[in-house]
């Protein structure tokens, strides 16, 4: 498969991901390593499901600690529909009993906020902010480094 296959499979696999459209962000190493090889050959190797690998995502980025990942995992969860909200209590719940107290009801946190933003943008009818949700994902696969010179 040529670069340029992978990269667009990768680009396609990030947009079903985290349910929004990604950019294509040229020249930044992180981003090229996140899209052409976790997206364009992890994220799309057979044998799991994306549910399965969202929770397996969600219970890494609760080990160590980290909501701003937590919380872009569980908007995206919920807008592909691939957990309930009472699923991802339940999700924090039983990783309290393995990460401890601290970590498992910070996860109960994040998915409270992300609930209620979603439950507030719902009844304003602004859907979802997508563009910070994509600022967001693109900051966290490119080295930290934000990028505004992308379209939403």
């Amino acid at each position: 498969m040529s670069t340029d296959e992978l990269r667009r499979k990768g680009l396609e696999k990030m947009n079903e991901v985290y349910g929004w459209e990604m950019p294509d962000v040229q020249g930044d190493p992180y981003y090229d390593l996140t899209v052409e090889h976790l997206f364009g050959s992890i994220w799309t190797r057979p044998g799991l499901s994306m549910r399965d690998k969202r929770m397996m995502t969600l219970t890494v980025v609760t080990a160590l600690g980290n909501s701003d990942l937590a919380e872009i995992q569980v908007n995206a969860a919920l807008h592909n529909e691939e957990l309930t909200e009472h699923e991802l209590k339940e999700m924090a719940v039983f990783l309290t009993h393995y990460l401890g107290f601290p970590l498992g009801s910070k996860l109960d946190g994040v998915v409270s906020k992300v609930a209620k933003q979603r439950k507030k943008a719902a009844e304003r009818g602004e859907g979802e902010n997508k563009k910070a949700n994509v600022n967001a994902a693109v900051q966290m696969h490119s080295g930290g480094k934000v990028h505004d010179d992308h379209d939403q």
